[in-house]
């Protein structure tokens, strides 16, 4: 499995540095890893106050897979809010993603998948 490529999707609050550990397992193991940083968080110059929707926060994801050589497939591994990035990227790039791993992160009932779904589900009154 050596020479997989590997996205690591941080969670709410954190930046893509919280996967440091990981990323250095990873990485000395042979693999690559890239540590995404969602809009607004860790150094992604979007000012997080201007983010009004999953579409926008998830756009420098959906724009790493979109930008993937032809035939690449990577493995997305989200944390806490990273897995509804995650499953945002799934359902965008079907044939971009080899495995998806959800480590205690939020998940969408089946079925699921508008921004409308996922304010339902993260934000309860």
């Amino acid at each position: 499995m050596a020479g997989e490529h590997f996205v690591l999707v941080h969670g709410e609050g954190h930046g893509g540095w919280c996967w440091f550990k990981l990323r250095w397992l990873l990485e000395g193991s042979g693999y690559q890893v890239t540590c995404i940083d969602l809009a607004g968080s860790g150094v992604d110059p979007t000012d997080p106050n201007t983010v009004r929707s999953f579409d926008q926060y998830d756009k420098p994801l959906l724009r790493l897979i979109s930008a993937l050589p032809e035939g690449e497939k990577v493995i997305l591994i989200g944390h806490g809010s990273g897995g509804l990035s995650v499953i945002h990227a799934m359902h965008e790039f079907v044939d971009r993603i080899k495995q998806a791993i959800f480590v205690a992160a939020a998940m969408l009932p089946f079925g699921l998948q508008t921004d409308e779904d996922k304010k339902d589900v993260c934000f309860v009154p």
